[in-house]
C-alpha cells in the first residue's frame, strides 16, 4: 500500500521507516500539513497518514475519494480535525492510534507539575547567571495534596498512579466510571464540582468533545481553590485561554503547565525563533513567570513513537487484508 505521510518531522520519519521495515508499505513523507491547499499531494496514493493539526474537512475528503484514497490512518488518538461523517459518505475509512504510551503523557504531566511547584526552570536560569539566592523560590510538597484528574482513561489512570506515589489524595471526574480500576489505583470518583472545589492540582486528561470544550472557563475557575495548579497535556480547547489569563492575573490560579494550546496550529511543531509571535494570547501566557509551556511533546518518547508507528502501519495492513479494524473511527 502506498501511503502519503503528512506533517512529517524527523522523528516521525525515523519511527515509521523502522516500523515499515517488516511491513510491505511504501511511504512517502511530506512536511506539509494535509488540508485543502495540499490535498493534491495525495494523488496516486492508496492512503494518507495525517497528524493532529491536519484538516480533513468534507471538501478534502471528497477530493481524496476522487483520487482513489480509501483510508486515513491517523497517527494520533484525537480525530477532531477529521469530518468523520463526511469520510463515511465518500467511503473513506478512518483509523487512529487510540493508545500508544499513556505513561509518556502522564510522565510529562509530572515534568510540568514538578517544574512549576519547585521552580526548577527559574533555578536553572538563576544558577547559569551565578545567582545562587533562594529568594522567591519557595515551592510546596505534593505529598498530602489532592490531585484531581479530569478524565480517568488510560492517561488519567497513569497520572494518578504517579500522583499516588507522591502521597497525594486522588479524585477523578469521568463520565464513565470503573470501580475496579478506582479500587486498584486508590482513587475516588467525584462529580466535576467536587474536583474543582477540593483539588490542589487539577490535571486534564479528557477527549475534546462538545461537552468538554472550554470545560475550564471563567465560571469553573471561580469554583476552584485559590492558588490551584492546572496542568493540560490533553487538548488545548479544553481551556478558555482568555479566562485563564484573567485568573492568573488575579492569583486565582497559582500555576499553569500547558503542553497543548487551542490555537497551536501553525505554531507548535515549528521553529518560529526568527520572527515575531503573532498570537497575542499565547504571548501573554508566556509572559507569566508561573506559566510553563511546552509544544505538544507529551507523546515524544522513543517508546511512544515506536508504538504509534507500529499501530498506524498495522491499521493499514488490516485494511489491506480486508480484516476487521478495531481502531476504526465511526460516527455515533
Amino acid at each position: 500500500m502506498r501511503i502519503a505521510v503528512f506533517d512529517t518531522h524527523a522523528y516521525d520519519e525515523r519511527a515509521l521507516r523502522e516500523a515499515s521495515a517488516t511491513r510491505a508499505h511504501k511511504l512517502e513523507f511530506f512536511e506539509e500539513r494535509l488540508h485543502d491547499k495540499t490535498v493534491e499531494l495525495a494523488q496516486g496514493f492508496d492512503a494518507v497518514c495525517p497528524f493532529v493539526n491536519c484538516r480533513l474537512n468534507s471538501l478534502v475528503l471528497k477530493r481524496l475519494a476522487e483520487m482513489g484514497v480509501r483510508l486515513v490512518v491517523l497517527r494520533a488518538a484525537g480525530f477532531n480535525g477529521i469530518d468523520i461523517a463526511a469520510a463515511e459518505r465518500v467511503g473513506i475509512i478512518v483509523a487512529r492510534v487510540p493508545a500508544y504510551s499513556p505513561e509518556a503523557v502522564a510522565e510529562h504531566t509530572f515534568a510540568l507539575l514538578l517544574t512549576l511547584v519547585r521552580k526548577t526552570h527559574r533555578a536553572f536560569n538563576r544558577v547559569r547567571e551565578q545567582n545562587f539566592s533562594l529568594d522567591n523560590m519557595e515551592g510546596f510538597n505534593l505529598h498530602g495534596k489532592t490531585f484531581g484528574a479530569l478524565g480517568a482513561g488510560r492517561i488519567g489512570q497513569s497520572a494518578m498512579r504517579i500522583a499516588k506515589g507522591f502521597g497525594c489524595k486522588l479524585l477523578a471526574y469521568d463520565a464513565y466510571e470503573n470501580p475496579r480500576i478506582a479500587s486498584d489505583i486508590g482513587f475516588e470518583y467525584a462529580n466535576l464540582e467536587r474536583v474543582l472545589q477540593e483539588a490542589d492540582v487539577i490535571s486534564l486528561h479528557l477527549p475534546l468533545m462538545e461537552s468538554s470544550h472550554h470545560i475550564i472557563n471563567a465560571a469553573s475557575i471561580a469554583r476552584m481553590r485559590r492558588g490551584v495548579t492546572l496542568i493540560n497535556t490533553s487538548r488545548g480547547a479544553l481551556i478558555d485561554a482568555p479566562a485563564l489569563i484573567e485568573a492568573l492575573k488575579s492569583g486565582q490560579i497559582g500555576g499553569v503547565g500547558l503542553d497543548v494550546y487551542e490555537m497551536e496550529e501553525g505554531v507548535f511543531f515549528h521553529d518560529l525563533s526568527d520572527r515575531p509571535l503573532q498570537d497575542d494570547v499565547l504571548a501573554r501566557l508566556m509572559s507569566f513567570p508561573n506559566v510553563l509551556i511546552t509544544s505538544h511533546q507529551g507523546f515524544l518518547t522513543r517508546e511512544a513513537l515506536h508504538s504509534i508507528a507500529v499501530t498506524t502501519l498495522d491499521n493499514a495492513s488490516a485494511f489491506e487484508r480486508g480484516e476487521a479494524m478495531p481502531n476504526q473511527v465511526k460516527t455515533g
